[in-house]
C-alpha cells in the first residue's frame, strides 16, 4: 500500500495544528497538547562544587542534563523518539 502524502505541492510548507492547543501525535502515540519548551542553558562559567562523597559537580552540567532530559521527555510523548 502506498503512503499518503500530506502535501498540496505548494512552496509554503505544511503546518500541523491550527493553534498551540491542538493535539498532535506521531507513530501511533495518543495526541497530546504542545509540550512546554525546555529551559535554555546559560553558557556562563560553571560553578563546581564537591559533594559529601567527594564528587565534583557542575551547575552548568546539571542544567544541560535537565534540558536534554526535557527534550527526550517531549519527543517521547509526541512519538518522535522511542
Amino acid at each position: 500500500m502506498a503512503a499518503r502524502q500530506h502535501s498540496d505541492a505548494r512552496g509554503d510548507g505544511q503546518s500541523f495544528g491550527q493553534s498551540s492547543t491542538d493535539l498532535i501525535g506521531f507513530y501511533g502515540k495518543a495526541p497530546i497538547v504542545r509540550p512546554t519548551a525546555a529551559v535554555a542553558v546559560n553558557t556562563t562559567a560553571a560553578t563546581s562544587t564537591t559533594n559529601a562523597f567527594g564528587y565534583t559537580t557542575s551547575t552548568q552540567a546539571d542544567a544541560i542534563v535537565t534540558a536534554v532530559n526535557a527534550l527526550i521527555t517531549n519527543l517521547t510523548a509526541l512519538g518522535l523518539q522511542g
